[in-house]
């Protein structure tokens, strides 16, 4: 707080002289990086991806602490509400960063008390049923959902969560009504879902792959405007039955509203050459992820437009999650 305060009484110029001094000198003591969701979840994996150049890179520790709940907003209100000195980040999603106007009672504001570092990935969704269903093409499951509305149960990392929202989607495109469970976080729904407890997922395409590869569970279609290369031979939504669907699922860095620009800068070029290596595009790859690690600025602006998508999902499907 004593350097917040510091900063707003520094004449302007002392105080743009002292931004770039502080970013230098950073780190100087283990990183807090939060993911606000149960571990075994893309945002686990990619934070994890993250730690390790991380740390070697600064030669100190970058810490993962798992905080899950209320579709992520307990690990971002920790982050949100931590000392705005660059070490304390959080992996962010569609529902912390885009959909989170179905929450009316958080008591902290996701736009205003949250600033962009970067945004780390996206990748399509993909429809994962077990390997025991009836279901054995999209076209199948979209039958039986019509016939038997809110029957059919879904999981889903959380309320307001990405796999939430591109399920909503779909509900709100096909008129289709179907059952939702939430979850802590993608690990115990899958969980659940090669159990047999639930009947489907529009799970992440990187959480997921090594099921369907085990043959566990089976990908009926995927969630992106393209099929995935790494999934040939399964149709888009818009090509099994959804025309014009297409959503995918982003994962971010993101850090208090307070830290200085050129800290908040400094992290995101740390951050990019981290992850710009061959070795960690590769793990990218085989978490069924596409990196991207924009400016700050461009992350910014990309959640300005997702929330205006994601608020009319919302408004249409009424959802209020508190």
């Amino acid at each position: 707080m004593r350097r917040r305060t510091l900063i707003a009484t520094l004449p302007a110029a002392a105080a743009l002289a002292w931004q770039p001094a502080f970013a230098q000198a950073f780190p100087n003591k283990p990183i807090r990086l939060v993911v606000p969701f149960a571990p075994a979840g893309i945002a686990d994996i990619l934070g994890r991806l993250l730690a390790e150049p991380l740390s070697q890179a600064y030669g100190q520790q970058v810490i993962v602490d798992n905080k899950p709940g209320a579709s992520g907003h307990i690990g971002a209100q920790q982050t949100a509400q931590a000392a705005a000195d660059g070490y304390t980040l959080v992996v962010g999603t569609i529902g912390i960063h885009a959909a989170h106007a179905s929450y009316k009672k958080l008591s902290y504001s996701p736009a205003n008390d949250l600033r962009p570092v970067t945004i780390l990935a996206e990748a399509a969704n993909v429809v994962l049923v077990p390997a025991a269903s009836p279901y054995k093409t999209f076209a199948d499951l979209l039958a039986d959902a019509r016939a038997n509305p809110g029957k059919l149960a879904y999981g889903s990392a959380g309320p307001g969560s990405s796999i939430h929202m591109v399920t909503a989607l779909f509900e709100l495109m096909s008129g289709v009504r179907l059952n939702h469970v939430p979850y802590k976080g993608s690990g115990p729904a899958l969980i659940d879902l090669i159990g047999g407890q639930i009947g489907v997922m529009f799970e992440n395409i990187g959480s997921g792959m090594v099921h369907i590869q085990s043959g566990k569970l089976r990908a009926l279609a995927v969630t992106g405007p393209a099929r995935e290369p790494t999934l040939p031979d399964v149709p888009t939504l818009a090509e099994a039955g959804v025309p014009g669907y297409a959503a995918t699922s982003w994962w971010t860095l993101a850090a208090p509203r307070g830290v200085p620009t050129a800290l908040v800068e400094k992290i995101q070029q740390d951050v990019k050459r981290a992850l710009s290596t061959p070795a960690a595009q590769a793990r990218f790859d085989a978490s069924g992820v596409r990196s991207v690690l924009n400016t700050p600025a461009e992350a910014a602006s990309f959640f300005a437009s997702e929330t205006i998508k994601w608020n009319k999902v919302i408004e249409a499907a009424k959802l209020q999650l508190d």
